[in-house]
């Protein structure tokens, strides 16, 4: 239809997420789509009989605004069992429609016009939109390609008056890379004495491997007292559809939060609170995940030993990063075009992730796939 007026676009740079076309041109060219961190198994049958029992039993108009206060009180305990802080589940807790809508809910309530955002590149793709939506300056700065870790020193060059938040994200999406401790007291050394609040986007907090811990902000009682955690159900029980996340932060910066949440969805879908309420209380559900990905991970770095990609260590999350310079000059957005007319196999390319399109000749792949679907696509990949 023919529209009678003309929008003055708030983000004229932005157009359909690359997760979108990768995944239309997967389907066009029946690729393996190793594209997204979207599991293609399924979930524990315990929790979708808990949503099917919530249903029945009458759970099914409005939940409270901040999240129904058994749900709350499972995730203050699981907090502070895990990273030694307590939060009050009545004021620091909330229950988001995801994780995407509480990052945007915390940076619409706590950056203003003229603010800066520091975040780090490669990046999740929603972070400087939303802060553009705010009237603010996203402040780049770039991870070095040869490792992907934050160089702290950079970031104090960056930290000006106007600074108001650090986007800091661990195990981090897309290089896998994960925060150590060091991290975390470089960060509080730097906020020390300032009016910053850290958002901290912890979707993939159970997803760390080799032995190490995740290093939540929660973990570091000066930096919980300035930061935001976000975090996602459906990342952590394999139903990303489901699209229900929690917020949690000091009663300040949450009864802000609240403020901007209420007037976007009001609340989170109510059975899902209810079993997601129930199966908090047996924590082998989550405990178990850095394990059960890390042989996925050890699985396809094996089948793709023989294939002609430089694989960069995965420390967590559900994904890989692979170069493939040293074989082909192509961008690295042909090089995808190319994998999935060829190969049959949807993978991203890393300069999707930047604002400017850097291209190191790095893709991304996930292996939240089943195991067959993971042998095939590297089985594909080796026949480059």
């Amino acid at each position: 239809m023919r529209s009678a007026t003309t929008p003055r676009s708030k983000l004229p740079d932005v157009g359909t997420t690359i997760f979108t076309v990768i995944g239309q041109l997967a389907a066009q060219h029946d690729a393996l789509n190793l594209s997204q961190g979207a599991p293609n198994f399924a979930p524990d049958p315990a929790l979708v009989d808990g949503v099917a029992r919530a249903m029945r039993d009458g759970h099914n108009q409005y939940a409270p605004m901040a999240g129904i206060a058994s749900l709350r009180e499972r995730l203050a305990e699981k907090t502070e069992a895990l990273y030694g802080t307590r939060y009050d589940p009545g004021s620091e807790i909330t229950v988001i429609a995801s994780a995407s809508e509480g990052l945007y809910a915390a940076i619409s309530a706590l950056v203003h016009p003229g603010d800066e955002v520091i975040y780090f590149e490669p990046s999740f793709d929603s972070y400087a939109p939303i802060v553009r939506m705010q009237g603010a300056t996203p402040v780049a700065i770039k991870l070095s390609p040869e490792h992907f870790r934050v160089n702290w020193d950079e970031v104090a060059a960056a930290i000006t008056p106007r600074t108001r938040m650090i986007i800091v994200n661990t195990p981090h999406n897309p290089t896998a890379t994960v925060f150590s401790a060091d991290d975390l007291e470089r960060l509080a050394q730097l906020t020390r004495n300032t009016d910053v609040v850290v958002l901290s986007d912890e979707v993939y907090e159970h997803v760390v491997f080799d032995g190490a811990q995740h290093q939540s902000v929660a973990r570091h009682r000066e930096l919980a007292e300035r930061s935001v955690i976000v975090s996602s159900f459906g990342k952590s029980f394999h139903v990303t559809g489901w699209r229900v996340g929690y917020c949690i932060a000091p009663a300040a910066l949450m009864d802000e939060i609240r403020k901007v949440h209420q007037f976007m969805v009001f609340s989170a879908d109510t059975p899902m609170q209810v079993a997601f309420a129930e199966i908090l209380a047996r924590p082998e559900h989550y405990l178990g995940l850095s394990a059960f990905y890390q042989a996925k991970r050890d699985l396809l770095a094996r089948e793709l030993a023989g294939s002609r990609f430089e694989l960069l260590p995965s420390e967590g999350s559900f994904f890989m990063l692979a170069r493939f310079r040293h074989f082909s000059d192509e961008r690295d957005s042909d090089f995808v075009l190319r994998l999935i007319r060829d190969a049959r196999v949807a993978t991203i390319p890393l300069s999707a992730f930047y604002t400017d399109g850097t291209d190191a000749g790095v893709i991304r792949l996930s292996f939240s796939k089943d195991d067959a679907t993971l042998i095939e696509g590297a089985r594909r990949l080796r026949s480059l």
